[in-house]
């Protein structure tokens, strides 16, 4: 545990800023890698079936965004580590994934003092995984078969 944070509120948006902040670098970079393999594939053309390369792409894109969520869910759980907000004996991992979902089973909750870093996280994981599904989106909407309007 962090011995110089109390747990004040501005301590929870300073620690929980600097999560979210950090948890934003990790996926417009992942998004950047992403675009950019897109646009490359796209442009190479290549010998194999345009539908065989589109599955590769989607396919492709939903495992980097899965274990880009991932890495970013094991960096809240060190936060909360860090900052001890979690009871002694939590599963830190179920419990940033349950906060980073917004499942919240509510099966544990953070330490009193540090109560503001689940909606935190929260809103952070939504902010992600939006951001995620309009890349998915825009990547089947340019990707796939050409269709007239």
């Amino acid at each position: 545990m962090l011995e110089t944070m109390d747990g004040s509120m501005f301590d929870q948006v300073v620690v929980g800023g600097g999560a979210s902040l950090a948890n934003l670098i990790i996926h417009a970079v992942l998004v950047g890698a992403i675009v950019a393999t897109v646009r490359r594939l796209r442009m190479e053309g290549g010998s194999a079936p345009s539908f065989l390369r589109y599955t590769l792409v989607i396919v492709a894109t939903g495992t980097l965004l899965v274990a880009g969520h991932f890495s970013e869910v094991v960096l809240w759980a060190y936060t909360y580590h860090w900052v001890g907000a979690t009871p002694p004996g939590t599963d830190l991992i179920y419990f940033a994934f349950g906060n980073y979902t917004t499942l919240g089973y509510g099966d544990t909750v953070p330490v009193p003092e540090w109560h503001l870093l689940g909606p935190l996280t929260a809103l952070n994981g939504v902010m992600l995984i939006g951001w995620s599904t309009a890349l998915i989106f825009e990547i089947l909407r340019r990707s796939g078969p050409q269709t007239q309007s």
